[in-house]
């Protein structure tokens, strides 16, 4: 059932979304994984290997996010994932609020769906989103990722209550090897918190 409602929120956005992103891509970049899935992952947007497949975290930041999925004995059949943007940005430029504002009705569709018991935000974008209470305007309240990971908060969306649970996105240690750590340690608390 829950599929069925993600497939139809899937059309809605092929027919219904007015974005310039939409006409620069080359795919829709819905999610992907178990659409029961007690554990949603919520990253920033579409990468180009994503934007290419259709298919969000399939780039290298993908192969880091199975490789930590792993670590903690789950995988895609456990875990569903989605971005905020579902069409990519230009050169893999940081989304706008008029970008966010116009996806993220779709995301929050998608979250009350499957509802999720944890939601791990990916990175500043998707964390402070999620974090402002799903409203673009006031992400600019809340603090970075670094000051955020690896803390859970109880958050409530249209009676569909679950923890965030922020961390670094995976593509931040392909550019920071030195983050690896706390990505690790941060995926031991999500282990030790579910």
């Amino acid at each position: 059932m829950n599929a069925d409602a993600l497939e139809s929120v899937r059309q809605r956005i092929l027919k219904e979304l007015k974005c310039p992103l939409k006409d620069s891509a080359n795919s829709l970049v819905f999610g992907k994984g178990n659409p029961n899935a007690e554990i949603m992952f919520i990253g920033e947007a579409p990468g180009e290997q994503e934007d290419l497949q259709g298919i969000p975290f399939v780039g290298a930041a993908g192969r880091e996010l199975d490789k930590l999925l792993r670590s903690i004995n789950l995988t895609l059949d456990d875990v569903y994932v989605a971005n905020i943007l579902k069409y990519r940005p230009p050169q893999n430029r940081n989304p706008t609020d008029e970008e966010i504002g116009s996806h993220t009705p779709y995301l929050i569709e998608q979250i009350k769906i499957i509802k999720p018991k944890i939601i791990i935000t990916l990175g500043n974008f998707a964390t402070k989103f999620v974090l402002g209470d799903f409203k673009p305007e006031n992400m600019k309240k809340i603090g970075g990722i670094t000051f955020l990971h690896g803390r859970a908060v109880k958050k409530t969306i249209d009676g569909v209550e679950f923890s965030v649970f922020p961390v670094y996105h995976p593509a931040a240690i392909l550019h920071n090897p030195n983050l690896r750590k706390e990505l690790e340690e941060d995926f031991r608390k999500i282990a030790a918190f579910i």
